[in-house]
């Protein structure tokens, strides 16, 4: 081999390494340039990284202490004896399970965490059993034990609990399951087709405030035209459901197999909203953001009115301000800020802004989540809420029942400030 010819076979192999080395030197220059340009340095950027995620610890809220909470308490409520129904299964309740429904998968996508805990998916499953075997399962009340008329009551309200519950993972995922459409189906079975209350449920009435007496049959209808409003529809094929993940736009209230059933349960909220108190109104106008027409334009102007006249100077809202109560051993109701009434505001009133396209930060709003953030027991993950019955030990499982709601209430208004669904 010629010195020339070695050359020449050096300069070839060479010269691709010096283009790799020039190319690496220009583009660790011109990150160096950008870094430099924007004032930020390496160490810089891990100092931001680290300063955004104290950042959200300081915000206020404890997402991996309120997960605790609302874990615990769904333990405890599948433990409970009473709770305990035919075929393995176990009560629903409207304090702990439903409101747990809603949040908990809003929760875990804030943890960052795929998969249900034991405690959820056990709840799930027992609900889908009843579902799938709604023929056979006893109603959780029985007319021999509680009284005449249980049986239809707490029929018809875990009709309307189950759709709720079940739709709200589904309105997470983007389609829905065959259980959830057999718990709809369900329901609107048992939806009242004619006299007074056409339209909605007949309701389960223990004269317990606010799931279990008389105006609870306005609030759990309000509560089941939002889960029926905001439900992915149901395509030919679950796989295909899967693969679209809701980017096909199927809405379940476009069906028209149920469209008489939700002119009548536009109808009944419509006509029997002014009789309302300020809590199920709350419900109605969330519901109005899914089913337009549910309420006019001028009695939404009057609703927001009366809640930003309500807010306090502390920037939450009172349970006891939304709505005439009185305890039935009756003790005086406790008036501060509660995370029930402050989560279910703020929540509503930034779907609202959602559903505008606004996305303004309202003063109010933004109180209230300040509220909220300070307001968390970080020791217990709870945020705090009193009974409108009694004067309850808001340590003891019973008396938590309130807190139980609060916290999921206050997890969803939280989230909602940055939605990333």
């Amino acid at each position: 081999m010629t010195a020339k010819t070695h050359r020449s076979r050096t300069k070839h192999t060479t010269t691709p390494t010096r283009a790799l080395l020039s190319a690496t030197l220009a583009s660790l220059f011109l990150f160096s340039l950008v870094l430099a340009l924007a004032g930020a340095h390496p160490h810089s950027v891990q100092a931001a990284d680290k300063a955004e995620a104290s950042a959200a610890t300081a915000s206020g809220w404890d997402r991996q202490a309120a997960e605790r909470y609302l874990d615990s308490r769904e333990v405890w409520w599948q433990s409970w004896d009473r709770t305990q129904k035919d075929h393995g299964t176990y009560c629903i309740s409207c304090h702990t399970q439903m409101p747990f429904g809603l949040a908990q998968p809003v929760l875990r996508r804030e943890l960052g965490q795929s998969a249900p805990t034991d405690a959820e998916h056990a709840m799930l499953a027992s609900i889908e059993k009843r579902v799938r075997m709604w023929k056979e399962v006893e109603p959780f009340y029985l007319d021999a034990k509680y009284g005449p008329g249980k049986e239809i009551e707490s029929r018809n309200a875990e009709s309307v609990l189950n759709a709720i519950i079940l739709s709200s993972y589904d309105y997470r995922r983007g389609f829905m399951s065959e259980s959830t459409q057999i718990a709809f189906d369900n329901a609107w079975a048992l939806q009242s087709k004619d006299g007074p209350i056409a339209g909605a449920w007949v309701w389960q009435n223990f004269h317990y405030t606010p799931w279990e007496s008389p105006e609870s049959e306005y609030h759990g209808a309000a509560l089941f035209a939002v889960a029926a409003g905001r439900a992915p529809g149901r395509v030919a094929s679950e796989k295909l459901s899967v693969f679209l993940n809701g980017k096909n736009g199927v809405r379940y209230s476009d069906d028209p197999k149920i469209a008489a059933n939700l002119k009548l349960l536009k109808g009944y909220l419509s006509s029997h909203y002014e009789a309302q108190p300020l809590l199920n109104k709350i419900i109605a106008v969330w519901a109005d953001v899914y089913l337009p027409g549910v309420i006019t334009p001028d009695q939404k102007s009057a609703l927001l009115e009366d809640l930003y006249r309500l807010q306090r100077e502390d920037g939450g809202w009172s349970l006891a301000n939304l709505g005439k109560w009185e305890r039935v051993d009756n003790t005086p109701l406790e008036t501060r800020s509660d995370g029930y009434a402050t989560g279910l505001v703020v929540l509503v009133l930034e779907q609202l802004e959602e559903a505008a396209e606004k996305h303004r930060d309202i003063p109010q709003v933004t109180r209230g989540l300040a509220w909220l953030s300070a307001n968390q027991d970080k020791t217990t993950g709870a945020w705090p809420a009193w009974s409108l019955n009694k004067n309850r030990d808001p340590k003891s499982n019973v008396g938590q029942f309130m807190s139980d709601a609060a916290t999921s209430y206050a997890v969803l208004a939280l989230s909602e400030s940055h939605p990333r669904r």
